[in-house]
């Protein structure tokens, strides 16, 4: 009964489950337009969010971490698999039930300039969403919008600028306060910092740190930059290929990373300390596509530490320490190393081409 209780708990402390997510974007024939294949680009990824927390999402260029984000937002239909946010599955909602939902759930985009509109001054990109779901009443919104600007520390007088009148980092803000601006719950941040100066990637990520604990958000924060998920993250997701390789608190993911990916990603931080000897993995060989992804673990190209049953069996997502979890041969137990070799076994018998 106590289980129950807890586990019940668990779910309501959670903000966003994702279950399995599965995104395919279908290849085409160039002349009859038929579907000869599958771009696996999100391939069965797992994990939760708490409120007011923040989860870091890495990986290698061209893993799923975008398309995972923005499936979850439910701009891109899902192939397969669950997204329950605040208790709703997202994919369930008619469109009038889900243009209700969209105020809460908000984006922050990689490129400020190309996701503002360069007709609009920014008074009018900020409030235009909150005019049309109505968040505050008429004689409000100018003063509302007033107010969003300046926790963003943006000046009023900016309102009837546009966006080719400010510098890189003045735009992020101006994305960050049209997010804001909308009362969220749960905001995207799909690499908000990758294409600013360094100086300017810390104001930006204190701006978020100080509207998250002001207003209680709750950030899935994609990126390449290892050591700003380091400082932001309260748990850390690693993606490859379009699989949810290891996931845990950011402070054990970074000081005992399990999966070989996840190792040599984390090799490659930069230390600085000139004295400090830095241990670096060198992957060999290109990423496979993730229309043809390998059999099996789809690391085990790359891997150093790969075995006979890497080829072939698909590894288990499970829990290898506690709130540590991990997808890699070298964690299976008696029974999950049984399960796995008659897998590899029965692919083996049906030949290279059953990959899955």
């Amino acid at each position: 009964m106590t289980k129950g209780k807890n586990e019940a708990s668990q779910v309501q402390d959670d903000i966003l489950q994702v279950k399995n997510l599965v995104k395919y974007f279908p290849i085409k024939s160039s002349f009859f337009r038929r579907t000869i294949g599958n771009v696996k680009a999100v391939d069965g990824v797992s994990f939760s969010i708490k409120r007011t927390q923040t989860m870091g999402l890495v990986g290698e260029s061209g893993c799923g971490k975008s398309t995972c984000g923005r499936t979850i937002l439910r701009l891109q239909e899902k192939t397969a698999g669950d997204v329950i946010f605040d208790g709703q599955d997202v994919f369930s909602l008619s469109r009038e039930q889900l243009r209700k939902l969209r105020p809460r759930m908000q984006l922050v985009f990689q490129d400020p300039y190309s996701s503002l509109s360069p007709r609009l001054p920014v008074g009018e990109i900020i409030g235009e969403a909150v005019r049309e779901h109505g968040i505050v009443p008429q004689e409000e919104f100018d003063s509302y919008i007033t107010r969003v600007m300046d926790v963003c520390g943006l000046p009023s007088y900016y309102k009837e600028r546009y966006p080719h009148e400010f510098s890189g980092g003045q735009r992020q803000r101006i994305c960050i306060a049209r997010a804001l601006a909308l009362a969220p719950d749960f905001i995207v941040c799909d690499e908000p910092v990758s294409a600013l100066d360094v100086s300017i990637q810390a104001q930006i990520i204190n701006l978020l740190k100080q509207l998250q604990e002001e207003f209680g958000l709750t950030y899935l924060f994609i990126s390449h930059d290892l050591s700003v998920v380091e400082h932001i993250s309260d748990t850390v997701g690693v993606m490859y290929l379009g699989s949810m390789v290891e996931y845990a608190e950011t402070e054990k993911i970074f000081s005992h990373p399990l999966n070989p990916y996840t190792q040599a990603l984390f090799s490659a931080i930069p230390v600085p300390d000139p004295d400090v000897k830095i241990n670096r993995i060198i992957l060999k060989g290109s990423i496979p596509s993730p229309a043809n992804p390998p059999a099996g673990c789809k690391f085990h190209t790359r891997c150093e530490k790969c075995m006979e049953v890497c080829r072939f069996a698909v590894p288990e997502w499970k829990e290898v320490e506690p709130g540590h979890y991990c997808a890699c041969h070298l964690y299976d137990n008696d029974e999950e190393k049984r399960r796995a070799e008659n897998q590899a076994e029965e692919m083996k018998k049906n030949g290279p081409g059953q990959k899955r």
